[in-house]
């Protein structure tokens, strides 16, 4: 199978860089709904532009439009005009994280293409087969998942995959963080992510990156990748960094290896250590804990400390102006500095070839450096300017915006309409000769567009009396039409709004991880009790509850959905028949069951359109997000078109990984319950480690019991008591508290106080 290249654009400087050096496919993101948010993105003059290039080159290049954050109700106009942009500059994809969104595309966009974001979480096979069925033509997978599993997605027919071959890692599955979001209101959903995760903590093997992540990095394994879409990170990188990356990629699909140098130039543009991630294996090294950022090639290790230099003999050419970074112990980044000073023989060089004994020159303050460090080069002027790339002239790629044209030609005026604007001019007009030589004319003047942003299409002349016209009239009147057209059109195409809900009294849920934690609650107050299963449950534990108010959920992450499979078929035949779902790898199954199936907050709802894809998809409520903020929030719950369940309260998972915390090796380990406590900046969390998932959380539980937790009236109000082990009395108290709205100490109100995601 031929593989596509997919390179990423943060600007469209690198997007040209990409497609000179062999991507078959260009990713990037529009101002508004960019998972980059602080990239500089394409307006919509450089997204037309860059189209109309990748798509005149041969063969044909690809563009992909990224629109994958979560979209609030209020966001929904200015969705629509960046999907607009998307369908007149004619992208070939969008890629989507929101539900509402995808349906949006596919029900009003039907000509651009549904990709799922790796956002959406998908890691297995039956997560894939529903996306399919809704609509998607690709899913971008889970940075997580091995070969053997990624070919098993992708023998799924009619339906591409996409996987990461490089860049940078996230420490949790894609789209299960809320780390950033609930400690700063700064949401990785929604593009604005400060990488907490990159932190050092406080833990129990000391002061730590225990969650900052090396660099993927396949290289000539990429080879062995079964995806059809090969995948490069890199939307906030720079035009260099795309270049090397893609060309060194290029070359290695192509056959010709992977060529060290190349390699090295990547690690001195930008680079973390390289990993494989879990692509051949589950390892723990993919972690770099030491140090964090940018760290370049290692060259060599300092032999001699001087007062003002050290010595050593790098394995790689140097020179002066070149950027160095040196790991220093107790510092979390390298000590970087621009090499001025480089000395070989005693004599002052420009450069130095590797092999070489030299001396460097430290600059003033210098941290206390010790033989052995290493030494980096994190920069080299030669490799600035080692990947020129040819781009077009800006007017020559531009697509242009296709126009009707009406002319009318009456005694002594002359008159032209388009999209409802409409040019006069005055004159006097004799009897044409030859009236279909005229109109032919008149067709060939408007169609001389040159650089403007028009193509005629249809032209329509209204000549009753078989006038004619000069062609210098002729000329003018289409340059003054030209002239007062706007180079684009945006019909404000309103969505309409969905039929909401009857509502009912709200009525009370509870969400435990043991039964025995709700032993002491009266379950005359509660409408359900949400019970989260794991592969171990007998359906003899079940029975502290009765039945009919028993809704079982599944676990969001599953790598193991055979042994579900089975679970689910004997529990649905015993007669549980309403289940919850964090992810959309139970749907397929559950459907098929007619099992009446609740959306946790997990598959995101933060607009109508999401909770119509949710119905659409056979949910029969949906449970909001821990993340949203109250004004959201309160217009969601009177426009959701599906009963909604808001969460109160809760130990919510930072981050869901798949990435072990743990200190030892994977051989010798029980995968049994662990919790590790952390600290960072005075603020304690608590990392659960369990049958080699992560979860994170602050040690505070996130609480929304206040008044306009009362006023909203949702259908459902739920507490969970999940995760952390809560004794039967603490749980009873906390209920009661809760259900009374009485105010709770020490808790995070997430988003709901500071208003922003």
């Amino acid at each position: 199978m031929v593989k596509e290249l997919l390179a990423p654009a943060g600007d469209i400087e690198a997007g040209y860089a990409a497609l000179y050096y062999g991507a078959d496919a260009v990713y990037l993101g529009l101002q508004k709904f960019s998972a980059r948010a602080t990239a500089v993105n394409f307006d919509e003059p450089n997204l037309n532009a860059f189209v109309g290039y990748a798509h005149s080159l041969t063969p044909k290049r690809k563009v992909y439009a990224a629109i994958n954050t979560l979209v609030q109700e209020a966001e929904l106009a200015d969705l629509m005009q960046s999907l607009d942009i998307c369908a007149r500059c004619h992208v070939d994809g969008v890629i989507i994280q929101d539900l509402g969104v995808a349906k949006i595309v596919r029900d009003y966009y039907p000509d651009l293409e549904l990709h799922a974001s790796t956002q959406m979480a998908v890691h297995n096979k039956e997560g894939a087969l529903a996306l399919k069925k809704f609509g998607f033509k690709r899913v971008v997978l889970a940075r997580e998942l091995s070969a053997a599993e990624i070919a098993e997605i992708t023998a799924i027919p009619d339906l591409e995959t996409e996987a990461f071959i490089h860049g940078a890692l996230c420490y949790s599955y894609s789209g299960l963080c809320l780390f950033s979001s609930m400690e700063t209101g700064r949401s990785a959903n929604r593009g604005k992510c400060l990488y907490p995760c990159r932190a050092c903590f406080k833990g129990e093997e000391g002061d730590k990156h225990y969650f900052s992540m090396k660099d993927m990095a396949l290289e000539k394994d990429v080879l062995h990748m079964p995806a059809y879409s090969l995948k490069i990170e890199g939307r906030k990188k720079s035009a260099l960094y795309v270049a090397a990356v893609t060309d060194y990629y290029r070359r290695i699909l192509d056959g010709k290896g992977a060529d060290k140098n190349r390699a090295e130039n990547i690690k001195q543009i930008f680079s973390r250590p390289w990993c494989a991630f879990h692509f051949n294996e589950h390892t723990k090294n993919v972690v770099d804990r030491d140090f964090v950022g940018h760290r370049g090639l290692a060259i060599g290790k300092i032999a001699k400390v001087q007062k003002k230099s050290f010595i050593f003999t790098p394995n790689h050419l140097i020179a002066r102006h070149d950027g160095l970074q040196i790991d220093v112990a107790g510092e979390e980044k390298p000590f970087g500095f621009s090499l001025q000073k480089l000395r070989v023989n005693g004599q002052n060089v420009f450069e130095a070839k590797a092999g070489q004994v030299v001396e460097v020159g430290l600059p003033p303050k210098s941290p206390e450096l010790k033989v052995g460090d290493v030494v980096y080069l994190a920069s080299a002027s030669s490799v600035k300017g080692a990947y020129p790339y040819i781009k077009p002239k800006f007017a020559e790629v531009l697509q242009k915006r296709v126009i009707n044209v009406q002319m009318v030609v009456e005694n002594n005026l002359l008159s032209a309409c388009c999209d409802g604007i409409s040019v006069v001019i005055d004159g006097e007009f004799s009897v044409a000769q030859n009236p279909d030589k005229f109109f032919e004319a008149a067709r060939a003047a408007f169609d001389k567009t040159g650089d403007t942003p028009f193509a005629l299409g249809e032209f329509v002349l209204d000549n009753p009396d078989n006038l004619f016209v000069p062609v210098s009239k002729l000329n003018d009147l289409r340059r003054k039409l030209y002239a007062e057209l706007p180079e684009t059109v945006y019909v404000a195409r309103k969505l309409p709004v969905l039929q909401s809900r009857i509502k009912t009294s709200p009525k009370w849920l509870i969400k435990t991880d043991k039964l025995e934690t709700v032993s002491l609650i009266n379950l005359d107050d509660v409408a359900e009790v949400i019970f989260m299963i794991s592969s171990t449950v007998k359906p003899e534990m079940l029975l502290s509850i009765p039945q009919e108010k028993l809704r079982l959920a599944l676990p969001t992450v599953c790598r193991k959905t055979k042994i579900y499979e089975s679970l689910i078929r004997e529990l649905f035949g015993l007669g549980y028949h309403k289940w919850e779902v964090g992810n959309y790898w139970p749907l397929p199954l559950l459907s098929s069951l007619g099992a009446d199936i609740s959306f946790d907050n997990s598959l995101y709802a933060l607009n109508s359109y999401a909770v119509a894809t949710a119905a659409e998809l056979g949910a029969s409520r949906v449970t909001l997000s821990f993340e949203d903020t109250l004004d959201n929030l309160s217009s969601l719950i009177g426009q959701s078109s599906l009963p909604v369940v808001l969460p109160l309260y809760s130990d919510v998972p930072l981050f869901t990984s798949a990435v072990c915390i743990r200190a030892g090796d994977c051989k010798n380990c029980t995968h049994g319950e662990k919790w590790i406590s952390l600290s960072k900046e005075g603020v304690s969390y608590q990392a659960l480690s369990r049958d080699c998932q992560i979860f994170m959380f602050d040690k505070r539980a996130f609480a929304f019991v206040a008044d306009e937790a009362k006023q909203l009236e949702p259908d459902f109000y739920r507490v969970d008591f999940m995760y952390k082990h809560y004794s039967a009395e603490q749980a009873a108290e906390l209920w009661c508290k809760i259900k009374n709205f009485e105010p709770l100490a020490d808790v995070m109100p997430g988003n709901l106080v500071r208003g922003r995601i």
